[in-house]
């Protein structure tokens, strides 16, 4: 064989792997995220102009942190796999603290919930959305430590430590149960889908299943009144003719999405909007329901499981176990939250005060959920195509 021949051949077998980058991915994503402005306009402009004098008041903000995760989704996604090692701890840590300096003076209450830093500007930045990205890249760390003892109980159980403590720091200290279930829940994800025994994790699930229920029965026939918050939502949720004043959000949310219909009542002539509390956050679907119909919230969850199956695709085709578990924790993300927030609008779950991920209002949340993207868009990178 001449030196021409192989020069050529290995030309050949180069292209032939050649780097695959993850542009469908990318697509979907702006796609949501321009449908999501679009939408925060209309759902919020009216609180807005009441509230604010100018009705572009939340969308400029949602502008400035989208630019921001943006430019956060390009740099994650042109770093190396080895920096989120490296990082991986301190962000845990970091995380932490920050969540720890909610109850300093640094804290800001929105509200009547202390979950807030205060930021300069007018601006804040919520801790716990900070812990989320950090438990994604920290817990594969952890397993890939391990090794061969990850199989062992007591690994394991360090592992699902380290999740619940993150879990218990946001409970407490910021007194945010629905981000401590969402941080529990892609710990024990990743634990679920890389652990070798499988049996004991189903027969947990199935005690915790058990266990809900017979606290769901109890509740509703011993339960009437309780001066605990959380409590009283799950009243509301279960007996919701009985607490129908206290309520009112998710009544009307409802009464959105039973006035829509199957195509809704078009762009910007949605009612409710005018009278739901804080309608940008995490009720923004039930104004979509009612503006777009039935068909607009089934095109969003089209799109939101387009999302999760390129993130599938990414995490199944990972050059290594450690980025392939960071993939399958950014996946747990975005499918925990989108399921939370559709069962709390539509009323199978009780109200948690979850957001749908690149559509509601939330600068802290748009930005590390870009930058999420941006981390899955560069494992996508280093895919190599035979």
């Amino acid at each position: 064989m001449t030196a021409k021949t192989k020069k050529m051949k290995a030309k050949t077998i180069s292209k032939s792997t050649s780097e695959y980058f993850d542009y469908s991915l990318l697509a979907v994503l702006v796609f949501l995220v321009c449908f999501g402005l679009v939408m925060l306009y209309s759902v919020s402009s009216y609180s807005a102009l009441i509230k604010y004098g100018n009705s572009m008041h939340y969308l400029t903000r949602q502008l400035i942190f989208t630019v921001a995760g943006f430019a956060g989704l390009y740099v994650a996604s042109r770093l190396p796999l080895e920096f989120y090692r490296k990082v991986a701890f301190f962000s845990y840590m970091a995380s932490l603290a920050l969540m720890a300096l909610v109850q300093t003076p640094l804290g800001k209450e929105v509200n009547g919930a202390k979950r807030w830093l205060k930021l300069p500007g007018d601006q804040q930045l919520q801790p716990a959305e900070i812990a989320k990205i950090a438990l994604i890249i920290y817990i594969p760390l952890l397993i890939i430590k391990f090794g061969k003892e990850y199989k062992q109980l007591k690994q394991t159980a360090k592992v699902l430590c380290a999740g619940l403590v993150a879990a218990a720091f946001a409970l407490f200290l910021t007194d945010n149960l629905s981000t401590a279930v969402i941080l529990m829940g892609i710990t024990v994800i990743i634990v679920f889908i890389s652990h070798p025994k499988t049996k004991p994790f189903l027969m947990i699930g199935v005690a915790l299943v058990v266990l809900v229920g017979g606290f769901l029965v109890y509740v509703v026939n011993f339960v009437n009144s309780t001066g605990n918050f959380r409590m009283n939502r799950i009243l509301m949720w279960l007996k919701p003719e009985e607490y129908s004043g206290d309520n009112f959000q998710s009544l009307q949310g409802l009464y959105a999405i039973g006035s829509g219909g199957l195509f809704g009542k078009g762009l910007g002539n949605g009612a409710q909007k005018m009278v739901i509390p804080e309608v940008q956050n995490d009720m923004i679907l039930s104004v979509i329901c009612e503006e777009l119909g039935i068909f607009g919230a089934i095109m969003i969850l089209i799109l939101f499981g387009l999302v999760l199956y390129r993130l599938f695709f990414i995490a199944q085709n990972a050059p290594d176990l450690y980025s392939s578990l960071v993939v399958t924790g950014i996946f747990a993300h975005i499918a925990l939250q989108v399921m939370f927030n559709v069962g709390v609008v539509t009323g199978v779950l009780p109200t948690t005060g979850i957001t749908l991920p690149f559509i509601s209002y939330g600068g802290t949340s748009t930005l590390f959920l870009l930058t999420e993207m941006g981390v899955a868009l560069g494992v996508s990178r280093r895919i190599r195509l035979d």
